[in-house]
């Protein structure tokens, strides 16, 4: 750039200046002379002035110009310009320019010119372009003066509307040119290469001429198109075609528009199908108006933005590409586009609307020559007729034109296209002819081909054809023929390679689809052939809803059918009758048909009967037998009682199909009954099938006449139904009343009365006419209506066109026909087309010559070029078809031919630039369709392309964030393209695939932008596929929720579609449905779902299925009111449940038992039926079932002596083999009230066995009465009842007297009795007997006792081919001690194979993981997960080189879900160990889930308190989906981790809601007491259920037992009644005893007493329950039993003051099963009758309950019973259990314990005194006579407690592997032994023999041993390491003596404790700490507190073994200890 000097610069700015003056001056001067030319606009003149005179050409204006003066500005202005153009000015233009449009005033002199210019000389010169279009303006409208000219542009892009005139002739001219020339190989290979080299040259010309255009129009667009995106709170409004096309720019989509844009102004002509098929697409509605109707002042804000000037809604820069520009992030940019970039930066919000404005309408004045629609230059008359404007007046007014072709005379068509039987010839026919035939000769269509079955084949073996079938189907053509003809179900089965298609299925399933349908579901190969053919997939029937085969008068129907003697004319013989008689006649088919081989060879030779020849072989080869008997028609047609019950469809159906006089009758003309059925809309053909009933009610409300001759609008469905059902009438007040016709008339879907009536009239003996009698035609006066002469001003509608064609065709042909200008119009537009191919036809037809047929010259044009061209020439080779068609489709078969080899010579930056082009002409061009400026169907051509542009970016797109828009900001239109026109692509559900791969986190929110048709594509696309879709079940529930949410609000038709997710969906999604109760459609979706869904999703739909029906519409119901309902009414909550009664629970017991109803509506249920009737039949007992079980005695035992009697007692012993718990009194009552139990000799084996249930309830005394021929044949019986051991032991006893239990199969036939299997026996047994009966040994329940296991185990273990026998020992692994595994580890471990699969124990798998380790240290580095079961034995060093070797997240993930895997508890210090590594990853937030709940619950409360919500309530959903592992917490661990998980989700203020309680699942009831009591009480009620199975602390139980008297629950006590203690059930326990005082007594009966106390055995034995009472001290559980205890004494009287010393009630021994002895006052325990009291004892021994007083009388009542102690037998003494207790020291030396059976009985009793241990071993030496020495594992198992009667002396003397092997029972308990025992005992197991010395002890010795790690020396105990430590169970740490404790654990050694471990320490020990051992324990206990102290890394607890000082100290300490006698 050339410097200006100063001077040069002065000079310059004053030029500039006087050129603005000048210019100024000069625009002054024309003002003045030319007042109106003002702005580029020209106002209208008057007529004769002097200014219309100017008006005559552009020149006139150029006169009046001073055009000397204008040269000379402009000759100034190039001399001023020539140095601003060297000075870049160009480059800045843009920048000028916006500074100018933006308003500013400082843009500089430069800019000031630049807007004179631009202002003041523009104005001329649009003035001169306004006027030269003055004088080129085409007369293109006419009509009134208020309408609008339309604009140049405009009229060219409608360039199908330019009048014919206008260039038909050069068009004429140009393709007879074509025609004429001679194309030669070398003149067309000559304009291919120019045609290359002007691609070539043009090319590259429009590259550089158009990119920098590009950039700024692209740049306009972007700031004009404000593209949607996602705002904060992820919701984006919906875009349109623009705004996706301009997001899809600025994302690199490419959009690929070359062919659309051909398509858009080469638009094909739509094929013309009047019946659309598959080939045949449908005549598009016209979608712009013909005329322009812009313009429009007040629709100017549904304008477009893009075309608005006044825009307040522009982008942000950002934006745009002026981003990319001015960061230089792209490339390529020139300078002037980075000025104008960086000059719109600078620019305010305000400025930048000012520029968009100014330049607005600055494009506007420019365009307004072109554009502009209102100048009234062009407003000469336009001889061409627009189809919007009405007929003249004078003619009677027509209603609105209607949208279809109305029929007309077939007899016409007939004569001259529909020539059908030229068509039978078998020769092709022209599709377009069928469509054509079929629409306007209808009757006469469907009798020449829908009932001509050979033309039928013909036709619709042509695929454009395929329509016919459901033409067919539709018509009134003879369904019996059609199928006979054409539905050849065997030929079908004859050609099994042949698939058949889906129209032909789909038409035979139409008109014969009962038969179809029955076909297919009872011939498997039927269904295989029809459905192997994917397209047929959507008719695969639900043969599940087939009714049973009713072969109703079966003997008339085979004589009538099957008459074989009168078969003579083998052509009458058609497939279904033969089909028939070979299924209901086979027997005398096969021997009259397929026997006679004439009468045979006569039917084959029938081509259809092929099949015949195969079957009749089949046949003869093995003659069918006579039918089977079937069912009479009168079994399903019941009707009286139809009124009460659900009537399946295919019943009905059945019923009318053969029995119709009697279905009239009883159905058709009982209207209540009539209406029931004909609210399933599968009876709906009830309506038409019951004519009688129609007639009498539907004539009168319909068919009103009356009504009729006043001017309104009839509905044709009427008409057309008066016309069928009421003829006479009709005819005589429509057809004749020609008032009623002319009214009728006026709606133009009402045009066939007029065929009607004259046919009726033709039949009556009138006659109309085609020509001039037609005026007479009822009401249509062809005279008035057909005014052809109008017709050139404005079309007529199609239906006038059509009744003047058929009733005036004379003077129709005369007028139109010859109308060349008028047949063109009509055939342009798709309703009339049919006009100029009859017009020609009609002529030849009546010139009686045949013309020369003329060739299309658009085809042969295009065949002489040899282009390839897919355009479908028919259109465009019609007769009167427009020249410029022609023209368009050689036009676009030019381009078509050129493509190929454009793309070729374009290189990728030519065509790159001409796509960006043309998706910015696109971009255009849909604003102007959207604003209504143009009608050349933009978006329906580009649809496809925008399509299969998008299926490509979203396949390549790896980015959801860019997906996430197209869907959720684009989804509604992307929707609505694929569902434009009927061309769907094949891959239709491409954007449907999308919405299942949206990630979980963005799920919501973009499923709630869809719309609803989106909503059902998904759904319909998951229905189909959600096999193969594997979706999560939380990605499903999130899409339920949201559909829920938010679009079935909006659409309640939805549900039935959503019917397949319902299963998925949460129970507050399923409460918070909208209102949708009453419909049908949607309760049956529902009960067809709804056994598919757990519990709580059908109580949730019961809930809110229980908002719209209240009690009394329950009551109102009637008897039916379950039925009709369905399976929703057995999830009503309760309280609306109760209100149905028992007749309609009777009536409704299959529905009712077919779904899990709660046991509160069992008994319910029970109480009410059984309690109500007590008539009741075996039939009903039998429908009861288990529901008899829930009975009151009473109400039972009025059957006794029945039928039913049997039944009930059938019932209850199925409830009590399914494990049901009954009431004793029930038992009794029913079952063992009986002599036959009194005496028991009478006995059968088979009653035996049925009632073994039974049997433990009648105790020893009964079973000590029967002989071993009773027993034995029932063994198989007995042995799957649960016994007592002492029952068990009598029955085996009794079983095995004389026998051995070592003959094959005895033990184990023994099941669950084998727990009665002596000790002493099973070690006599071999290993042999006792492998074959592990297994069996396994399944039995409580299991074996531990003596029996030891036994066991040792015995097998001890032999060294135990290792084959892994697979048999497993079910005792548990119980095998660890010094048997330990020899065998080398074994175990080289036959790894198997070992690895095992369910060890965490002590054996450790063992043998050391082994591993040592043996195979490469394994465990290289595949640790490969050690399965023995993986959880890993050590923490070895778990943390694991970690560090691969600390990636896949790994860690791997190692953590093969630990959760593991078969048993992992330890405590394998969890904290997994804590401390997993906390340091970054990724534990990601990890937590993986973690498991039994590791993540062992985390510090310290460290989850510090979780965000998400890893809490990641936590949180790991304990509700594995609750087990949160039980076994403490209870103080448990309230706090609860507390901080309710406190960081947010449920700590407020109501306590459902949604809340359910989340929390087991942990719900340990929030804190202010978070519970606020808890929703209308969810307490109806979920008391769910609440009764839960823990509750003390403080917990007494809030329950307050809200349940809250007057929104069940109110006062006192108020109770029966159905309200059934619902509260165990909860009573929880009531204070002054409120239980206040119960009506006569509520609380012995039967509900049992049920309660049964009701809360079952919960304390459940999953919940044991773990919660283990949970619970001692005193908790003494005053819960308390309660109980004061229930049962105070309701049966027992608490009366004054009452009889005499005991109120005397229990029954099968009565203190269900109860409790302890709960019995103890009088009432020992006046029982000595049999009682014996069969009870055991249960007795058992009691922890009773007080020492009591356990004195009841050993006091044993000895009145038994005799003396020293008389009693083992088995007795094993029955006294912990009665055994009050025995004097006396006589506890006189029992009798020589059996281990007895031992055990004692040792397992924890209460004994220590003379009283120390007698009982004396004892138990003198009774088994042996030594201290000689005790085996399994005597020192039984001993139990006892073993701390041993002396330390003797303890040293046991023998010490047999000690080690019993240690891990021992240790279990917590023994009384004293300090010195324990050492005694401990020192047993450092034998060699046993675990070795104590340093050597690993975890997994410290954890067999147990509590015996208690007597560990000082020395050794302070020695101990924390692998060690972390051993040591909590038991053994609280057994440790307080001052020991103190002294051996210092303050490193304590903080290494576990959290159990430290709960374990007992006061005493904690007192006897120092302050800073106290520190140090409290820092275990209290994680979650500050740490003040940090004891780590004073002690390294890393090596397991000690030093060597530690070593030589402690072999010198066993020096000196060993020798020395025991301590005194």
């Amino acid at each position: 750039m050339i410097q200006r000097t100063s001077d040069e610069s002065n000079k310059l700015d004053e030029d500039i200046q006087k050129l603005i003056d000048q210019i100024h001056s000069l625009s002054n001067e024309n003002k003045s002379t030319h007042p109106r030319a003002k702005s580029g606009t020209n106002l209208k003149p008057e007529p004769g002035s002097e200014e219309a005179t100017s008006q005559a050409g552009p020149f006139s204006i150029l006169e009046s110009v001073d055009l000397t003066a204008y040269y000379g500005v402009l000759s100034k202005l190039y001399a001023v310009f020539r140095p601003m153009l060297r000075e870049r000015f160009m480059e800045n233009l843009p920048k000028t320019l916006v500074c100018i449009s933006s308003g500013r005033e400082d843009c500089g002199l430069e800019a000031e010119l630049t807007k004179t210019v631009s202002l003041e000389l523009g104005k001329p010169f649009l003035t001169f372009l306004s006027s030269l279009r003055s004088q080129t303006c085409a007369p293109l409208k006419t009509g009134s003066s208020d309408e609008e000219p339309v604009s140049f542009l405009r009229s060219y892009l409608r360039m199908e509307e330019l009048p014919m005139v206008d260039l038909s002739g050069f068009q004429e001219m140009f393709v007879t040119a074509l025609s004429s020339l001679s194309l030669s190989g070398n003149l067309l290979s000559t304009l291919n290469s120019l045609a290359d080299v002007a691609v070539t040259y043009l090319s590259k010309i429009l590259v550089k001429l158009l990119q920098a255009p590009m950039d700024y129009v692209k740049i306009g667009l972007q700031f004009g198109i404000k593209i949607p995106s996602l705002d904060g709170s992820e919701h984006c409004n919906q875009g349109d075609l623009k705004q996706l096309l301009m997001w899809g720019l600025n994302h690199n989509v490419s959009w690929s528009f070359g062919n659309s844009i051909v398509d858009i102004f080469l638009a094909p002509e739509e094929s013309l199908c009047s019946y659309p098929g598959p080939d045949c697409q449908s005549p598009h509605s016209v979608s712009f108006s013909r005329t322009f109707e812009g313009g429009n002042k007040d629709s100017d804000d549904a304008q477009d933005i893009l075309f608005k000037c006044d825009h307040h809604n522009l982008a942000v820069l950002n934006d745009t590409l002026c981003a990319d520009i001015i960061t230089s992030s792209r490339e390529g940019s020139s300078t002037s586009l980075l000025a104008f970039c960086q000059a719109l930066s600078s620019l305010t919000p305000t400025q930048l609307e000012r520029v968009w404005s100014n330049t607005c309408y600055a494009i506007q004045a420019l365009a307004s020559p072109l554009l502009s629609s209102r100048s009234s230059d062009c407003s000469f008359g336009d001889p061409t007729p627009s189809p919007a404007v009405p007929p003249p007046s004078e003619t009677r007014p027509l209603p609105p034109p209607a949208p279809l072709r109305v029929a007309r005379l077939a007899l016409n068509l007939n004569q001259l296209l529909c020539n059908y039987v030229n068509w039978s010839g078998g020769g092709e026919v022209d599709a377009g002819l069928v469509t054509l035939c079929s629409d306007n000769d209808r009757e006469e269509f469907v009798r020449q081909v829908c009932n001509n079955g050979e033309l039928m084949k013909n036709l619709v073996s042509d695929k454009k054809n395929s329509w016919l079938w459901g033409y067919c189907a539709n018509s009134s053509a003879d369904p019996g023929y059609m199928v006979s003809q054409l539905c050849r179900y065997e030929s079908w089965m004859a050609q099994p390679m042949v698939l058949v298609d889906s129209s032909l299925l789909a038409f035979c399933w139409s008109l014969d689809g009962d038969r179809l349908k029955m076909l297919v579901c009872e011939n498997v190969g039927f269904f295989t052939l029809l459905f192997s053919n994917p397209e047929n997939a959507a008719l695969i029937p639900n043969c599940t809803e087939v009714p049973p085969p009713t072969h109703t008068n079966i003997n008339t129907l085979v004589a009538d059918s099957c008459r074989y003697s009168q078969w003579h004319d083998v052509m009458l013989i058609t497939i279904d009758v033969m089909s028939l008689c070979i299924r209901l006649d086979p027997h005398s088919f096969a021997t009259e048909v397929c026997s006679n081989t004439t009468f045979l060879k006569e039917l084959l030779r029938n081509d259809a009967n092929a099949w015949l020849e195969e079957h009749c072989a089949t046949s003869l080869s093995a003659l069918p037998t006579d039918p089977p008997l079937v069912f009479n028609i009168t079994d399903w047609c019941d009707y009286h009682t139809w009124g009460e019950r659900q009537m399946d469809p295919s019943v009905v159906g059945l019923c009318w199909q053969h029995d119709q006089l009697a279905f009239q009758k009883n159905v058709c003309c009982n209207l209540p009954l009539f209406e029931k059925l004909t609210v399933d809309l599968q009876n709906a053909w009830m309506m038409s099938a019951c004519t009688d009933k129609e007639s009498i009610e539907v004539i009168p409300q319909v068919c009103k006449y009356s009504d009729w001759t006043r001017p309104i609008i009839v509905d044709m469905t009427e008409l057309a139904l008066c016309a069928e059902l009421d003829p006479l009438n009709f005819t005589s007040k429509v057809c004749s009343n020609a008032t009623v016709l002319q009214n009728l008339l006026a709606n133009l879907d009402n045009t066939w009365l007029l065929q009607h009536c004259a046919n009726l009239s033709s039949a009556g003996g009138t006659s109309a006419t085609n020509g001039s009698e037609g005026d007479s035609l009822m009401g249509f006066k062809p005279s008035e209506q057909c005014q052809y002469s109008s017709w050139g001003v404005a079309l007529p509608d199609v239906a006038l066109m059509a009744l003047c064609w058929d009733y005036d065709r004379v003077n129709f042909v005369s007028s139109i026909c010859p109308n060349a200008r008028l047949l063109s119009l009509l055939a342009r537009e798709p309703s009339s087309v049919w006009v100029s191919t009859l017009c020609v036809t009609y002529t030849n037809t009546t010139n009686s010559t045949v013309p020369k047929s003329r060739p299309c010259l658009a085809r042969e044009l295009v065949r002489r070029f040899n282009w390839t061209c897919s355009a479908d020439f028919t259109s465009v080779c019609r007769p009167g078809v427009a020249p410029h068609k022609a023209l368009q489709v050689i036009l676009r078969c030019w381009l078509e031919a050129m493509r190929p080899r454009v793309e070729e010579l374009l290189t990728q930056r030519m065509a790159t630039v001409l796509e960006q082009a043309a998706s910015i002409t696109v971009v255009f061009l849909v604003a102007l369709e959207e604003s209504q400026m143009t009608s050349l169907r933009i978006t329906e051509n580009i649809r496809l392309s925008v399509l299969e542009s998008v299926v490509v970016y979203l396949e390549k797109e790896t980015n959801f964030d860019n997906k996430r828009v197209l869907l959720q900001c684009f989804g509604k239109l992307l929707t609505s393209l694929m569902q434009t026109g009927r061309d769907v692509t094949s891959d239709g559900f491409f954007l449907i695939k999308e919405y299942f791969r949206i990630p979980l986190g963005s799920l919501r929110p973009v499923l709630s932008a869809v719309d609803i048709t989106t909503v059902r594509q998904i759904l319909q696309y998951y229905s189909r596929n959600k096999n193969t879709l594997q979706l999560s079940d939380e990605y499903l529930s999130t899409m339920v929720s949201v559909l829920f949410q938010t679009h079935l609000v909006k659409d309640g038709n939805l549900f039935p579609e959503l019917a397949p997710l319902l299963s998925k969906a949460s129970p507050a999604d399923i409460q918070a449905l909208p209102p949708l109760q009453n419909n049908i459609n949607v309760r049956e979706a529902i009960n067809r779902n709804l056994l598919l869904m757990s519990v709580e999703q059908r109580q949730a739909f019961g809930q809110w299925y229980a908002e719209a029906i209240s009690p009394l519409n329950i009551t109102r119901g009637g008897p039916s009111v379950i039925r009709d309902t369905g399976n929703l009414i057995g999830y009503l909550p309760f309280h609306n449940f109760q209100h149905l009664s028992p007749a309609q629970l009777l009536q409704g017991l299959d529905v009712l038992q077919i779904n899990s109803l709660t046991p509160l509506q069992q008994q319910f249920i029970a109480h009410s039926l059984i309690g109500t009737y007590s008539n009741l039949t075996a039939e009903h007992f039998t429908r009861l079932g288990k529901l008899t079980c829930l009975a009151e005695p009473e109400d039972l035992l009025v059957y006794k002596d029945t039928e039913a009697f049997s039944v009930i007692q059938e019932n209850i012993l199925t409830c009590v083999h399914q494990g049901l718990s009954l009431p004793s009194h029930m038992i009794f009552s029913l079952f063992l009230n009986s002599t036959e139990f009194r005496f028991q000799s009478p006995i059968t084996s088979d009653r035996l066995a049925e009632l073994a249930p039974f049997l433990p309830w009648l105790g020893v005394h009964f079973l000590r009465g029967l002989s071993q021929s009773q027993l034995r044949p029932a063994l198989h019986a007995l042995s799957s009842v649960s016994f007592t051991p002492a029952q068990a032991a009598i029955i085996v006893d009794e079983l095995t007297s004389g026998d051995t239990l070592s003959a094959p199969g005895v033990l184990q036939g023994l099941g669950s009795l084998v727990i009665g299997v002596k000790v002493e026996t099973l070690w006599t047994l071999t290993a042999d007997t006792l492998l074959s009966a592990l297994p069996a040994m396994a399944q039995i329940k409580p299991g074996l006792s531990p003596p029996q296991a030891n036994a066991i185990a040792t015995k097998l273990w001890g032999s060294p081919s135990v290792i084959g026998w892994l697979n048999n020992v497993e079910p005792l692994l548990s119980s095998t001690p660890l010094l048997s595994v330990m020899s065998r580890t080398r074994q175990l471990v080289a036959n790894s194979t198997s070992v690895f699969t095992r369910p060890w124990n965490t002590q054996q798998a450790k063992a043998i993981f050391t082994e591993v380790d040592n043996a195979k240290p490469k394994v465990i580095k290289e595949d640790f997960l490969t050690l399965g079961t023995v993986g959880q034995g890993v050590s923490c060093n070895v778990l943390l080189q694991l970690f560090q070797a691969n600390p990636s997240f896949s790994a860690v993930k791997g190692i953590l879900a093969f630990l959760r895997k593991q078969p048993v508890h992992l330890h405590t210090s394998l969890k904290n160990c997994v804590i401390d590594e997993v906390y340091n990853f970054e990724f534990l937030s990601e990890l937590l889930g993986e973690l498991g709940a039994e590791i993540a619950l062992a985390l510090p409360v310290s460290s989850i308190k510090k979780f965000p919500v998400n890893m809490m309530d990641t936590l949180r959903k790991m304990i509700v989906q594995d609750p087990h592992h949160f039980l076994l917490l403490s209870r103080t661990k448990q309230e706090l981790l609860v507390d901080k998980i309710v406190q960081r989700l947010g449920m700590y203020t407020g109501e306590f809601t459902e949604e809340e309680f359910r989340s929390l699942g087991i942990m719900a009831t340990f929030v804190v007491d202010e978070v519970f009591v606020q808890l929703d009480q209308s969810f307490f009620v109806y979920n008391l259920d769910l609440l009764r199975g839960l823990c509750y602390t003390s403080t917990k139980r007494d809030l329950v037992a307050r809200i349940l008297e809250e007057p929104g629950t069940f109110g006062p006590v006192q108020n109770w009644n029966h159905v309200t203690l059934s619902q509260v059930d165990r909860f009573l326990f929880f009531l204070p005893k002054d409120k239980l005082q206040q119960i009506s007594p006569d509520l609380m009966t012995l039967g509900r007493i049992e049920r309660l106390f049964l009701s809360q055995s079952q919960w304390e034995h459940g999953d919940v329950g044991v773990h919660c009472m283990k949970g619970r001290d001692l005193e908790e559980r003494r005053s819960l039993f308390e309660k109980q205890q004061f229930v049962l004494q105070f309701f049966l009287g027992f608490l009366k003051v004054g009452r009889l010393s005499s005991p109120a009630l005397i229990p029954s021994c099968s009565l203190l099963h269900t109860t409790a002895p302890s709960a019995w006052p103890t009088n009432s325990l020992t006046s029982m009758s000595s049999s009682a009291f014996s069969n009870c004892l055991e249960l007795m021994g058992q009691d922890p309950f009773l007080t020492p007083y009591q356990r004195t009388l009841l050993l006091k009542k044993v000895k009145e019973v038994y005799g003396p102690i020293y008389s009693m037998s083992p088995s007795l003494i094993a029955q006294l259990g912990g009665l055994a207790v009050q025995l004097s020291v006396e006589e506890l030396g006189t029992l009798r314990l020589s059996e281990l059976r007895s031992i055990y009985a004692m040792g397992a009793v924890n209460t004994w005194r220590d003379r009283q241990l120390a007698v009982l071993f004396t004892t138990l030496l003198n009774s088994t006579k042996q030594s201290p020495t000689q005790l085996d594992s399994s005597t020192l198992v039984a001993m139990g407690y006892i073993v701390c009667g041993a002396k330390t002396t003797e303890m040293r003397v046991f023998n010490a592997v047999e000690f080690s092997k019993a240690a891990l029972w021992l240790g279990q308990l917590r023994l009384s032994c004293s300090e010195e025992q324990l050492l005694a005992l401990v020192s047993l197991l450092t034998h060699s023999l046993a675990f070795g010395p104590t340093s050597s002890w690993g975890t997994d010795v410290f954890i067999e041993i147990g509590a015996l790690a208690a007597g560990l020396p000082d020395m050794s105990m302070s020695a101990l390491v924390k692998e060690q430590i972390e051993g040591i169970t909590p038991l053994a740490i609280s057994l440790i003596p307080p001052q020991k404790f103190a002294v051996v654990f210092d303050q490193s050694q304590i903080s290494m404790f576990s959290y159990e471990q430290a709960v374990a320490v007992t006061a005493e020990q904690r007192a006897a700490l120092s302050d800073v051992q106290r520190t140090a324990l409290a820092m275990v206990l209290t994680p979650w507190e500050n740490r003040p102290v940090d004891f780590r890394g004073k002690s390294s607890g890393l090596a397991v073994s000690p030093s060597p000082l530690c070593l030589l100290m402690g072999l010198l300490m066993l020096l000196i200890l060993l020798p020395c006698p025991a301590m005194p």
